[in-house]
């Protein structure tokens, strides 16, 4: 890839199930402020956070359903629905802006063929805005499937889609 590449992984998910919601529930639920550690878990082990584990997480953690759900969205990380088999976040930031992001951005939507806050209908691809990776000398960046991407131009873009999509 000709843009600058940090590794990263992906792992399958499992199905929600509410006894496997529980489970983990009960993992997480000594540690001081759990309901963050549990929303956490929830959506590495199930690949989201289903609306039914939110009135669980609340009932184990003797708080409102509106207050767990107050936290689960006000996180822009946690996901109402499960993710596109690949992952794609393009940073929106001030740096990457300013180092060309307002041209490549589109380029992702049309490349891959999925709006921003979408996922595609086959289920390839879920697109993503993120507001700064970390990576503003190499400017501008993206992630995929958890791996950082910088120095982002129309080669990169190209075999980003191409990657997403074997």
């Amino acid at each position: 890839m000709s843009g600058a590449s940090v590794s990263g992984s992906r792992h399958a998910h499992e199905a929600w199930s509410p006894e496997r919601g529980q489970e983990i529930i009960a993992d997480h639920i000594a540690l001081e402020g759990a309901t963050m550690p549990i929303l956490h878990a929830m959506q590495e082990t199930f690949g989201y956070v289903p609306q039914d584990a939110i009135p669980l997480i609340a009932d184990a953690m003797n708080l409102s359903r509106a207050e767990v759900h107050g936290v689960f969205t006000f996180y822009h990380d946690f996901r109402h629905e499960p993710a596109g088999r690949h992952i794609v976040k393009v940073c929106v930031a001030e740096a990457c802006q300013a180092a060309g992001a307002r041209e490549t951005s589109p380029k992702f939507e049309k490349a891959l063929d999925c709006a921003f806050g979408e996922t595609r209908p086959d289920g390839q691809v879920t697109l993503e805005p993120i507001y700064c990776l970390g990576l503003c000398a190499c400017a501008p960046s993206a992630m995929v499937d958890g791996r950082l991407v910088g120095l982002i131009d129309d080669e990169a873009i190209a075999e980003i889609a191409a990657e997403v999509r074997s």
